[in-house]
């Protein structure tokens, strides 16, 4: 099948497809700072041999299980050992969003809440919150109803999202608790397909802070666990 590249990312090269799909060619960079991995830099840090391929099957797992769920994604196909992911064409909205969904209370949201919550505190439920992507302003937190004030997402697509996320990561919560895991919280990536807020990107342990007996669990050693059956 004939593809061109369409944009070279970080850890990710994407192509577009003849037949209308976008292809993702998963690398083996890491976002990080002097070899040091930190899944919320900027920047290329380093590279680690066979990651790309391990963050894909990460992927696949949870887009499978989402699929099972009834739960509908941007994946349709993974070429692993290419690390290669078929996906469907998804327009981001704005600049593009992500969107946190945190069940206990850690990191940024106790840097600006933590008066009022202890760092690993419960958030019963979930709690849903949305950035811009904007490195230059630090990924400002943003409102639903300012989403549809300036025009990025209306409230009835809003709310499909903040449901999506809440019901996607209590699956995940739980396929890592039957693994003896507990997810504290997750970022996800959403864009617009065919009318609908679909679920974009990947799902991978980067993407995901989990601890496991009060102790948190980096990365690479998480995807081992996830992917170990």
């Amino acid at each position: 099948m004939a593809m061109k590249l369409i944009y070279s990312g970080k850890t990710k090269d994407v192509y577009q497809l003849d037949n209308g799909n976008v292809l993702l060619k998963f690398k083996d960079d890491c976002t990080g700072t002097d070899g040091v991995f930190d899944p919320g830099a900027n920047t290329v840090g380093l590279t680690i041999e066979g990651i790309g391929k391990r963050n894909l099957q990460t992927s696949v797992r949870y887009f499978e299980m989402l699929k099972k769920a009834g739960i509908k994604t941007h994946y349709v196909s993974a070429d692993i050992e290419n690390a290669a992911m078929e996906v469907l064409p998804a327009k981001p909205f704005g600049k593009g969003l992500e969107v946190i969904c945190r069940l206990k209370a850690t990191g940024s949201f106790i840097r600006r809440y933590g008066t009022y919550i202890e760092d690993g505190a419960e958030l019963p439920g979930g709690y849903v919150e949305v950035t811009l992507k904007d490195d230059e302003k630090g990924d400002p937190l943003i409102t639903g109803e300012a989403l549809a004030v300036l025009g990025i997402m209306s409230e009835d697509l809003y709310k499909s999202m903040k449901e999506q996320t809440l019901r996607i990561t209590q699956i995940i919560a739980d396929d890592l608790k039957s693994k003896g895991l507990e997810l504290w919280d997750i970022k996800f990536e959403f864009g617009y397909n065919n009318g609908e807020v679909i679920l974009i990107d990947e799902i991978s342990s980067g993407n995901m802070r989990v601890f496991k007996d009060g102790k948190f669990v980096p990365p690479m050693e998480l995807t081992e666990m996830i992917l170990k059956d």
